[in-house]
């Protein structure tokens, strides 16, 4: 052999979990079909740790979220993705959001300049022999989710997932729209922001509802993920819940009026030059022209020109709890490992995380220093226990890492005081854990 591990899938995960390896000293080689000749239906080129939806990997205050909470545990832990995020932040509030094609560009300089991992464009179509880790993500290639079913016997549950529309920056109308981050965080001027008078909300709900969708014959009865409903599904859940979702006017100051517009949409920067910027929120399964003529009836939006416009695709997972050890091994065959998405977990952060994990467990097991997963009272290990602890098996959903993972505090404490105390506690445990 030329290497010590298989890695399928260069996402976020396999990226991840690679470079978690190499750095152990361990042999990678890293296959992904994308520039091999294959693609997947959402992604669009070939660069290693493609963002396919939004570009924001959520908050980053480590203080009272628990995403920002994950988000320090894995640069504790040496996280290439979070290097990299950090390296190619653009505007967003408290948010950590990236540069798309710089993140990606300086993950793949970073995995191909290190010297014990070997990039392979290749599509893989069997389960491995050898030790490996499978991290194809929620799009797998069919044949190799037909050799993943044919090994566990259990069809893979399924939900569709939802891509936003991308805006050129100069195709705004700025005598309109105006820059300002809710509540006026981060440097108060991190989001474009068109209003809505009611007259206009409403009749923009109601051509979402009316307007014309992409059918998706093959994959009925498939639910949706929550954390990325398709807006005009969100639309008829009523009238109102928009205006308490991704076009919630609270505290964002119309300068024309001084006061909250009934509603607003809001564009996140999506590249370190701004020249695009995501709607967001906005994920969407309308026609394409149907977008087009919906979305530049949005005031500020009239001569919009889309860099990309949106889309839905179908995502796949595992029953983890049910296939998986603690450790993230295939029960039937442990010498797969499997990480990111396609176990469960729902997001950026959470899919490379899990990457991040996979990596190290492997390198334990092949250096032959078995290690202990991290304590269920950190974000990490909080995490993982829902991959692979969930009690039951057949309801198992993907998820977002929240503090609702974690173990509750025990005692009386305030509301206001309870995600620091969850945060404060995960540092203990991180560090106990780390020495």
């Amino acid at each position: 052999m030329t290497h010590d591990i298989h890695i399928i899938g260069g996402g976020l995960a396999g990226s991840e979990a690679a470079w978690q390896l190499a750095e152990a000293g361990l042999r990678v080689r890293l296959s992904e079909m994308r520039g091999g000749g294959d693609m997947t239906p959402a992604h669009q080129g070939d660069a290693l740790a493609e963002l396919v939806c939004s570009n924001s990997f959520r908050s980053d205050d480590a203080e009272s979220n628990a995403v920002g909470l994950l988000h320090q545990e894995m640069r504790a832990l040496g996280s290439l993705v979070m290097r990299e995020g950090d390296a190619h932040r653009v505007p967003a509030g408290s948010a950590l959001a990236v540069d798309r094609d710089g993140f990606s560009a300086g993950v793949t300089a970073a995995l191909e300049a290190h010297d014990n991992i070997t990039i392979v464009r290749e599509r893989i179509d069997t389960l491995p022999d050898g030790p490996a880790i499978i991290a194809t993500g929620p799009l797998t290639a069919p044949a190799l989710a037909e050799a993943i079913g044919a090994e566990t016997g259990k069809d893979a549950l399924a939900f569709f997932d939802a891509i936003a529309p991308i805006v050129h920056r100069d195709s705004i109308d700025m005598d309109v729209a105006w820059f300002q981050s809710r509540w006026d965080k981060g440097d108060g001027k991190d989001y474009i922001n068109c209003p809505l008078d009611k007259e206009q909300y409403e009749a923009f709900v109601a051509g979402l509802i009316a307007g014309e969708k992409t059918e998706y014959r093959g994959w009925e009865n498939v639910p949706y993920f929550e954390g990325c409903m398709p807006i005009e599904v969100m639309a008829e859940r009523g009238a109102e819940t928009l205006r308490f979702g991704p076009m919630k006017p609270v505290g964002l100051d119309d300068p024309r009026t001084g006061r909250w517009p009934y509603a607003v949409v809001q564009l996140r920067q999506d590249n370190a030059s701004g020249t695009l910027w995501n709607i967001v929120g906005f994920q969407t399964k309308l026609k394409h022209a149907e977008q087009v003529r919906l979305f530049r009836t949005i005031p500020g939006l009239e001569q919009a020109e889309f860099a990309r416009l949106g889309g839905l695709h179908r995502n796949t997972f595992l029953r983890s709890p049910e296939l998986l050890d603690g450790e993230l091994r295939l029960k039937s065959r442990p010498n797969i490992r499997f990480a990111g998405q396609v176990t469960g977990c729902e997001g950026y952060i959470e899919s490379a995380s899990i990457g991040l994990l996979a990596g190290r467990f492997a390198a334990a097991e092949l250096r032959g220093r078995p290690i202990a997963a991290p304590p269920v009272e950190t974000a990490l290990g909080a995490l993982l226990h829902h991959i692979t602890g969930a009690a039951v098996a057949e309801t198992y959903q993907p998820m977002n890492v929240n503090f609702g993972l974690f173990p509750p505090i025990e005692g009386r404490t305030k509301k206001a005081d309870r995600k620091r105390l969850y945060t404060g506690r995960a540092r203990t445990a991180l560090a106990d854990w780390l020495a």
